[in-house]
C-alpha cells in the first residue's frame, strides 16, 4: 500500500470537513473554523498542522488572476514523442519548465503529453510552440485555443463519492 493511501486512511470526518472549508477559502480564519466545526482554535490548528506534515494539505497558495496580467490566450497542446527509457519523467520535467506552461499531463492515447499553457500574445505562443518542438524527442505538436474558460477551480473533496469518502474514512489495520 502506498504512503499516501495510509495517510489518507488516517482522516475523519472532521477533517474532511477542516478540508472542504479550506479547499473552499484557504484564507478562513481558525476562529470561523473552530466556531463553524464546534471545535477550539486549537483544535482546528492541531488538525490543519497534522494535514501540512502528512503532505495532505501541499500548500496555501494565493489564486492570481491571469487575466489581471494579461495572460488571456489559453492553448492546449498534445505532444508527440519518441518513445525512450525514462522518456516521461525526463520529457515532462523539461516541457513543465518553459515559460508560459501552466500544467503538463503525461497521456495514454494517441499523444503522449498534453501542455497547457497560458500567454499574452499569438507571437508568445508561438514561440513557445517553437521551444516545446525543440525539445528533444517531440516529434509533432497540435494545438487547440480555448475561446472561453468556465470556473476551474479544483475541488479535491468535493469530488470524492460516497464510495470514496467511506474509503478514506475507514479505519487503517
Amino acid at each position: 500500500m502506498s504512503e499516501t493511501r495510509q495517510t489518507i486512511r488516517e482522516l475523519d470526518e472532521t477533517d474532511l470537513s477542516i478540508l472542504e472549508r479550506v479547499e473552499d477559502d484557504f484564507d478562513v480564519s481558525l476562529e470561523t473554523l473552530a466556531e463553524e466545526l464546534d471545535l477550539s482554535k486549537s483544535a482546528v490548528h492541531y488538525r490543519l498542522s497534522n494535514l501540512k506534515e502528512s503532505g495532505v494539505i501541499q500548500g496555501i497558495t494565493a489564486d492570481v488572476d491571469p487575466l489581471a496580467f494579461g495572460l488571456e490566450l489559453v492553448a492546449i497542446t498534445d505532444v508527440s514523442v519518441t518513445h525512450e527509457a525514462g522518456y516521461s519523467e525526463e520529457l515532462g520535467t523539461e516541457l513543465m519548465s518553459l515559460r508560459g506552461v501552466e500544467q503538463v499531463y503525461y497521456t495514454m492515447g494517441d499523444v503522449d503529453f498534453v501542455v497547457i499553457s497560458r500567454i499574452q500574445t499569438r507571437d508568445q505562443l508561438n514561440d513557445l510552440i517553437n521551444r516545446i518542438v525543440a525539445v528533444e524527442g517531440v516529434n509533432e505538436t497540435s494545438s487547440k485555443f480555448v475561446m472561453e474558460e468556465f470556473d476551474n477551480e479544483r475541488k479535491v473533496i468535493d469530488n470524492l463519492t460516497e464510495q470514496a469518502r467511506e474509503t478514506v474514512l475507514e479505519p487503517s489495520g
